[in-house]
């Protein structure tokens, strides 16, 4: 048995389960079946008009990067639907909206361009997954791209597609993510607040529940500025 650092409970999982492991796609294969021809022939190279569809309806996309070294980082990205923008058949833009200013996309982007990205739509369990390489541009005519529903952004990340295909919904509704009665209470969900002040080891200077607070106070702000200035339309 071990014993979670936490806590004083064991954990049922023997040291040695990391040691049981596949070493060869030729093992991987054998304990699963043969994915069918409609999932082998569903990659497109292009961005069709499906592909832009999706994009257009979502207001969500998840961001794969790594650094030079090979550090892996996941982001999720948020804005009003169609906030990605398709630029053509190719390419598309995702503005770098108010963030931590960590930047860890952005850089691992200038490190080692290859990326990869998970479109989800609010409501529909199949998602869109797209690879390909990325660039950070500051390109005029780019950033003014954002500027009707959001405020002109810094940088946005510019991808040019290798793959895209349509992931299927087993895994959202599985996990019941569109269905409401599946969540959690809100008194049974994990403190955000605390999470923050254990990692951070700002115990002695604030409460989880007083960050939680600072970290609302926070979102109104940074979301207030990833508005226009102007209203559109407006003279």
């Amino acid at each position: 048995m071990t014993t979670d650092p936490m806590t004083t409970d064991p954990m049922p999982v023997e040291q040695s389960a990391f040691d049981h492991v596949l070493t060869s796609v030729d093992a991987l294969a054998e304990r699963y079946r043969k994915p069918s021809a409609l999932v082998l022939d569903k990659d497109t190279h292009v961005l069709d008009h499906g592909c832009r569809d999706f994009i257009a309806a979502s207001s969500f996309v998840v961001i794969g990067t790594a650094d030079a070294e090979g550090r892996q980082d996941v982001s999720p990205r948020g804005g009003p639907p169609g906030f990605v923008k398709v630029l053509d058949e190719r390419r598309l833009v995702i503005p770098d909206l108010n963030g931590n200013n960590r930047l860890d996309s952005v850089r691992n982007v200038i490190e080692q361009p290859q990326i990869a990205l998970l479109f989800v739509i609010p409501g529909l369990g199949e998602t869109l997954r797209l690879n390909g390489r990325a660039c950070v541009t500051v390109d005029d005519a780019v950033l003014d791209l954002f500027t009707d529903e959001l405020r002109r952004p810094a940088s946005a990340i510019g991808v040019v597609i290798e793959h895209a295909f349509i992931h299927c919904a087993k895994s959202f509704r599985r996990g019941g993510l569109w269905q409401p009665d599946t969540w959690p209470e809100v008194d049974g969900r994990p403190s955000v607040g605390q999470i923050l002040v254990d990692h951070s080891g700002a115990g002695e200077m604030i409460t989880g529940a007083q960050l939680e607070g600072l970290l609302e106070e926070g979102y109104t702000v940074d979301l207030a500025a990833d508005l226009p200035t102007t209203t559109p339309g407006a003279p």
